[in-house]
C-alpha cells in the first residue's frame, strides 16, 4: 500500500475521485475548502497529479472548484473534467461545467469566474475572465454533475462513439429542482456542439427517486450508472 499524506484533510469539497491517465499517472482533484473562497494554499481548487508510488506530487490544472468527475478522450488522450459551480448567486447561475485541459498549468476561473464570463461577486473584481480558461460546454445550473465517461463500447450506435455521458447528482437548493439524470454532450469535429437528457426518470415532480453518482462503459458496450440515494446500480442498453 502507498499513502501519501501531502493532501488537504478537509470533509468540504473532500470526496476524492482518482484515476490513472493514459501516461501511467494518478489523477487526484483537491476541491475547494468552501463554498466560495480565495485560499492561500495553492492546492486547493486544483487537480493534481503523481506517480503510482506516491512520489512526484504537482498540480495538473488550477481553478477547479470541486470535480468529481474526469477522464481521457480515447483519441487525443487529452483530459476531460466536470466541474460543480458555485452556490447562492440564484437559481440559474452559474452554470456547471464541462472544462478541456490538453495540458498541465491551465487555470479553469474559480474563485474569480465561472462558467468563463460571469464574474463572482466576491472576487470578481481581483482578475477578470478574459485571463482563465472558458468551459467547453456549460452545463445546467446546479445540476451537480459529478461522474463522466466518453462512450467506446459497441453496443450503442456510432452517433454514440466518442460522445461524453455526465451523471447530473440533482441540485439541492433550487427553487424547481434540476439534474437526477444522464446527459450527453455531443461532439462534432472534436468540438463540443450539443447539451441534452440521455436518461431520466429519478426526479418526479419534487419526488427524489435516485441521484446518478457516476457512469462506466462497460466491455459489451452497456452503460452502468450508480445511484448513491437508491443504493443501486442501473444497466443501461441499447436494442435496435
Amino acid at each position: 500500500m502507498i499513502v501519501n499524506e501531502s493532501f488537504p484533510r478537509d470533509k468540504h469539497h473532500g470526496w476524492k475521485f482518482i484515476r490513472f491517465g493514459p501516461d501511467g499517472l494518478l489523477y487526484i482533484p483537491v476541491g475547494a475548502p468552501c463554498n466560495i473562497c480565495n485560499p492561500k494554499d495553492n492546492r486547493y481548487a486544483t487537480i493534481m497529479k503523481m506517480k503510482a508510488d506516491g512520489s512526484g506530487l504537482e498540480i495538473f490544472a488550477q481553478g477547479v472548484r470541486n470535480t468529481v468527475g474526469f477522464d481521457w478522450d480515447p483519441r487525443t488522450k487529452e483530459l476531460w473534467f466536470t466541474d460543480n459551480g458555485r452556490d447562492w448567486m440564484g437559481d440559474d447561475m452559474p452554470p456547471d461545467e464541462l472544462n478541456h485541459a490538453p495540458r498541465k498549468g491551465m487555470h479553469f476561473g474559480f474563485p474569480f469566474c465561472h462558467g468563463g464570463d460571469i464574474p463572482d461577486p466576491e472576487f470578481g473584481e481581483l482578475q477578470p475572465c478574459s485571463q482563465f480558461t472558458p468551459p467547453v460546454m456549460k452545463l445546467g445550473p446546479h445540476v451537480a454533475a459529478l461522474g463522466m465517461r466518453f462512450y467506446t463500447g459497441p453496443m450503442f450506435p456510432e452517433e454514440y462513439r466518442n460522445q461524453i455521458f455526465i451523471a447530473e447528482h440533482g441540485s439541492w437548493n433550487r427553487t424547481t429542482p434540476i439534474g437526477y439524470r444522464i446527459s450527453l454532450v455531443r461532439f462534432l469535429e472534436n468540438r463540443a456542439v450539443s447539451y441534452e437528457v440521455f436518461a431520466d426518470g429519478w426526479l418526479d415532480g419534487l419526488l427524489t427517486r435516485g441521484r446518478p453518482v457516476d457512469v462506466l462503459v462497460m466491455p459489451d458496450g452497456a452503460l452502468l450508472v450508480s445511484d448513491d440515494r437508491a443504493g443501486v446500480i442501473y444497466r443501461i442498453t441499447y436494442r435496435k
